[in-house]
């Protein structure tokens, strides 16, 4: 897939801890932001531990209305990169100092 061209997820994934509990402290999961998940599905996934890295399609504010509050209010960050959502569950914070 072009869009995933410059992301990369294994230097996100060599940063993790590797639990291998399968309880998705070990997982980045991917996916498109377009309104046809639930809200409950990314907040759950979230609540499991993992990190999301969503490839957004529409209107962003619209789209992460449903589950960008309860992650905020759980501990976890939210940011918008180059078209993609990046969301961490409590605990594993964005480091985003290298875009200064």
């Amino acid at each position: 897939m072009s869009d995933f061209e410059g992301l990369d997820l294994q230097a996100v994934e060599d940063q993790m801890d590797d639990g291998g509990d399968g309880s998705g402290s070990d997982r980045v999961v991917l996916g498109v932001l377009d309104g046809s998940e639930p809200a409950d599905q990314w907040i759950e996934t979230i609540e499991n531990g993992s990190v999301l890295v969503l490839n957004v399609d529409g209107d962003l504010n619209e789209l992460a209305a449903g589950f960008a509050r309860p992650v905020k209010e759980a501990g976890g960050e939210l940011m918008h990169f180059r078209g993609f959502l990046v969301v961490t569950p409590p605990g594993v914070s964005i480091d985003a100092d290298l875009l200064e």
